[in-house]
């Protein structure tokens, strides 16, 4: 199930499932995920607005649905390159280290994110 014609959006949807992923959205999470906006939209006139808009979308979302989300965008998005995906991964560590504390349920997020980049960048390659 893909959910984002672009890719900065579903980059977004992806600062909110790791800051989620403890299930309690922290303001420093918050706070990181509004600053990265500027740069991930530059054009955007009220980054708040769309957070908040995509906070909802993401709570509205069966959580089941979440990781099947992720692995059939990321397909989707076949045109975006590895380094480009990694460093979303990486971004990732700065959204969950917000708020001081690394929870488990945070871990096995990101993990879970890297197994998927690393099995679409595999199915490119084959």
């Amino acid at each position: 199930m893909v959910l984002h014609k672009n890719f900065q959006d579903f980059i977004l949807f992806l600062y909110i499932h790791m800051a989620l992923a403890d299930t309690i959205l922290h303001p420093s999470e918050e706070k990181v995920i509004l600053e990265k906006m500027t740069k991930l939209f530059p054009q955007e006139n009220d980054p708040k607005k769309k957070y908040d808009l995509a906070v909802a979308e993401y709570r509205d979302l069966e959580q089941s649905m979440a990781m099947e989300v992720i692995h059939d965008s990321f397909k989707f998005f076949e045109k975006i390159t590895f380094a480009q995906k990694y460093k979303v991964y990486t971004e990732m560590y700065d959204i969950i280290n917000a708020d001081g504390k690394v929870e488990e349920s945070e871990k096995i997020a990101l993990d879970a994110l890297k197994d998927i980049i690393n099995i679409n960048a595999e199915m490119r390659q084959a």
